[in-house]
């Protein structure tokens, strides 16, 4: 699909528009009108839009392809080299370094040259976004920014107030609100868009040149991702794939939902993985499913904190996602955020008819990025607590709309994980055991899971300790089992949504719940938290620690803003029993253990997930067991206002938090009469029908 004439077709003037304003940059890289320190911030940003042009011209012209591979390299090294590394040190779009810069001029106070080098800092980190839009030949977007910088240029010439550049900027969200988010909303429900499966489908993956189309940023991780997968041969590529895509259909099948009333998959993947994802969108297309692959979210409009959801690339530099993550907190309002949720509802309508036969995602994570602790910077923008409140009602009303028009009880999911090769010199051995924890034997799994999940639905509590320095002492309620016979409170969960197998789960009940959550070391979103501590109380965060830093008061600011998402407190949405023992000798043989994602981690010991329960939005859905048992803990005392308040029943998150094996001290299911049963002691599996899961320990992988 050729983006660009498209675009053309649907804005008449955005031609004319674009040649005029790029004219006018280019002259801004020659002019000095515009006195230090800011001059060379204009002079920088003109520089780069101007570059920006050269690209969209050889799109324009599909002219990319003439190009030899070092000269792909080069341009796409030049795209991002400006914060690449040290570089970024003396970037303008690091809030430390334009804020220093810009103290510079001494005739203003340092409160306005700081809100100053923010709203600067923060269009720069916009404009920078052109570069993905060039390469998908997306004109407007450029357009829209490139008049706002001129804008903003021509204020810089003459007297201002920052109220003034405020106004500029926000007026810029809130009057293209309509534009950027609508088109998101179109680019996660139209299979039309077709930019990256044209890339998957027509290229030669025999050729890494075909990563330098998408316009992200390349590493040796993309680069050695592809060439690793080609010397798989088409049947292990499509044995690969068949392990996700079928599933996915498994998905399906398991909650009795109707596939064949579905029409689009979303697939989501890493740069790399084209040969895998080739053969699932076939792999999906006889399943009657058009695939829809789109980008993660470029524009801070679309985006929550440093989520990337969609394909993507080596994030070129963590501590720009880190300084950027709370941009919106220079023009976030009440009133913005009902403009939002307008242009949501009514890009849903627009789309009523793609949402409806759209499946869900299809998602392949990547693991084994070098660890990344973030370093907090007073220059960058954070959220007040008046606008943390706002952030939390958009997220639940926009949720509420997208549920309205995209129905969970009639979808379903897949996610699975492979490395890359940033994880190691053992890169490929690493690799070919992840194929092999991605399918260990679903049948011997689900004859385990259900002597747990007995001794569990016996009992009315359980209680899970830790060992060592490690402090957990949690009591977890269980829901009462009307008819026993007929009803169970874990789910026994193999691999079909969620890949790999292994683990049981339920939604505890939250009245009762309380003691110390404790684990010294886990990444949660891609930050890393040292010695985490939640306090729970009834089922709820009470408290909570960590000692990623010497200041409490860093420590308490860091998992308020990151892991509650600026709210006071969350639920208990989960508690589960991991049994991927498998996984977890193969984590430990290649010390790896924290650069596993969260899909593979929680299975490899008990973890607690706060937030949302697994059933959210989707709760009336009947679930049986493979027993035949009815699944009905899928409410928790907050989930169940949906049918009050539903504005009080959803948190929108959903973040597990696993205990390693070696930190367990026992996990003990507790009966109404005061006897006890033990599951795992000393990190070792005791009830009966579950030694097979310790013999990973005694064997080499």
């Amino acid at each position: 699909m050729n983006y660009y004439d498209n675009f053309i077709e649907e804005f008449d003037d955005i031609e004319e528009r674009y040649e005029l304003v790029l004219s006018r940059i280019r002259q801004i890289t020659h002019e000095s009108v515009v006195k230090q320190p800011y001059g060379g911030y204009f002079t920088h940003v003109a520089a780069f839009i101007t570059r920006i042009g050269d690209v969209l011209e050889l799109v324009r012209k599909d002219a990319l392809s003439d190009r030899s591979l070092s000269q792909l390299e080069a341009m796409n090294h030049g795209l991002y080299s400006d914060i690449l590394g040290d570089n970024y040190n003396k970037s303008y779009a690091n809030y430390r370094y334009i804020t220093d810069e810009f103290m510079k001029d001494y005739s203003r106070e340092k409160n306005e040259i700081k809100k100053i080098a923010q709203l600067l800092g923060f269009v720069y980190n916009e404009i920078r976004g052109m570069t993905v839009y060039a390469f998908e030949g997306r004109i407007v977007d450029i357009t829209l920014l490139a008049e706002l910088f001129v804008q903003i240029y021509f204020m810089f010439q003459d007297n201002f107030t920052v109220k003034e550049l405020e106004d500029v900027i926000y007026y810029f969200e809130n009057d293209y609100a309509e534009f950027f988010m609508s088109y998101r909303i179109r680019e996660q429900l139209s299979p039309d868009l077709t930019f990256a499966t044209d890339i998957i489908m027509n290229s030669d993956l025999e050729d890494v040149s075909y990563l330098y189309k998408y316009g992200e940023y390349i590493s040796k991780n993309e680069i050695d991702t592809a060439i690793y997968l080609s010397t798989f041969t088409e049947e292990e590529i499509e044995s690969i794939a068949r392990t996700y895509t079928e599933g996915y259909r498994l998905g399906f099948e398991a909650a009795k939902i109707d596939l064949s009333a579905k029409k689009t998959v979303n697939i989501r993947y890493f740069l790399g993985q084209e040969r895998m994802v080739k053969a699932a969108i076939e792999q999906f297309r006889a399943m009657g499913l058009e695939p829809i692959c789109y980008r993660y979210a470029v524009s801070r409009i679309n985006r929550r904190l440093i989520s990337r959801v969609g394909y993507s690339s080596t994030v070129p530099n963590k501590q720009l996602e880190y300084d950027h993550r709370m941009d919106e907190a220079l023009f976030l309002d009440k009133k913005l955020m009902e403009r939002k949720l307008e242009v949501l509802r009514q890009a849903y309508r627009n789309l009523a008819h793609e949402a409806s036969v759209y499946a869900g995602p299809a998602v392949i994570e990547v693991f084994g990025e070098n660890p990344f602790e973030p370093v907090s910077c007073d220059a960058n923008p954070v959220l007040d607590k008046k606008q943390q409140e706002i952030q939390v009602e958009y997220r639940t009303e926009s949720a509420q709309i997208v549920n309205e028009y995209i129905e969970q009880d009639k979808c379903s999911f897949t996610i699975i994980a492979y490395p890359i090769p940033e994880i190691g010199d053992r890169y490929r051995e690493i690799f070919r055991d992840t194929v092999r924890i991605n399918t260990l034997d679903n049948e011997l799994f689900r004859h385990i899971h259900q002597n747990i999940i007995d001794e569990l639905d016996k009992a009315d509590r359980v209680r899970v300790v830790g060992k060592g320095s490690n402090e957990t002492d949690m009591l977890v309620m269980l829901h009462e089992l009307d008819d026993p016979a007929k009803e169970t409170n874990f789910e026994n969960c193999v691999a079909d949504v969620n890949i790999p197998v292994g683990e049981v789960f339920t939604s505890p009940k939250l009245t009762g719940t309380h003691g110390i959550l404790n684990v010294s070391e886990v990444y949660l979103d891609g930050l890393r938290y040292v010695n985490l501590k939640l306090k729970f109380e009834d089922g709820k965060i009470a408290g909570y620690d960590c000692d990623n830093y010497s200041d409490h008061d860093m420590n308490q600011k860091f998992i308020r803003e990151n892991l509650l998402g600026g709210r006071d407190t969350l639920p208990i949405g989960e508690f589960a029993i991991g049994t991927n023992t498998t996984a977890y000798v193969m984590a430990n043989k290649y010390n790896i253990v924290y650069k596993l994602p969260i899909l593979i981690v929680e299975k490899m010991g008990p973890h607690f997930a706060v937030g949302d329960t697994c059933y959210s939005w989707s709760e009336d859905n009947k679930l049986y067991n493979p027993d035949g048992k009815e699944i009905v803990a899928k409410d928790n005392e907050c989930s169940i206002l949906r049918k009050t308040d539903l504005a009080k029943a959803y948190f929108n998150c959903h973040t597990d938090i696993t205990i390693p094996y070696d930190e367990i001290g026992g996990i003990y299911a507790l009966h109404s009469d005061g006897t006890e049963t033990a599951i795992i002691e000393d990190g070792r599996f005791v009830l009966p029908g579950t030694e097979k899961l310790n013999e990973p320990f005694q064997e080499k992988i």
